[in-house]
């Protein structure tokens, strides 16, 4: 990451030459000290994702298995338009990547009690072997970051991503963190509305 100004370093630049995030306010204090944060949500989530995509990789999998897999896990009995609203991907790339999980054994359908047409999502045995084991690594690098990070942590943590969700979802994924289904028929398409 080099100096994006033309006028030489930032005061708020690290010992290397990299914008880093403001450390004496709690707000950042210019468009050097933005763009240090992205920067490094890029590379959290690069760092975050690196040991799953490993593991997930050996299956022939990427990183929208993972996420069909954490929520199935997470809402037993999901409906495939369900998992679309969460997701916000098209039925298409869902219909591929839950075909493969299916055929491989990752996730059983049954049709619903009520409407038989509806497809009920659940993880097997194996689904949720696969599915603990990419949790665990994930939580034990969120759990080293927090304890870094002293008293306090996790609340700021949770407000900080909570802060990053379009307001308009901001219920429906309070509702899913709680393991409760989401009513998502209000729920934006995307990110940009």
């Amino acid at each position: 990451m080099a100096d994006i100004t033309s006028e030489g370093p930032s005061e708020h630049l690290g010992a290397t030459g990299h914008s880093l995030p403001a450390a004496s306010d709690d707000r950042p204090s210019s468009l050097v000290d933005l763009i240090g944060y992205i920067e490094l949500f890029y590379f959290a989530y690069r760092d975050f994702t690196c040991d799953p995509d490993a593991i997930l990789a050996q299956y022939g999998f990427g990183r929208a298995h993972h996420r069909v897999l954490h929520f199935v896990h997470r809402i037993p009995g999901l409906k495939v338009a369900e998992l679309l609203d969460i997701l916000k991907i098209t039925k298409q790339s869902l219909a591929r990547v839950l075909k493969q999980l299916v055929d491989e054994g990752f996730i059983i359908q049954k049709a619903g009690n009520e409407d038989r047409r509806e497809r009920r999502l659940y993880l097997s045995a194996k689904g949720a072997r696969l599915n603990d084991k990419l949790t665990q690594i994930q939580a034990k690098r969120i759990e080293g970051a927090l304890a870094n990070l002293g008293p306090g942590a996790d609340a700021l943590a949770r407000n900080f991503l909570f802060g990053m969700i379009t307001e308009k979802n901001r219920p429906q994924v309070e509702t899913l963190i709680k393991g409760q289904r989401a009513d998502t028929s209000e729920a934006v398409p995307d990110c940009n509305t």
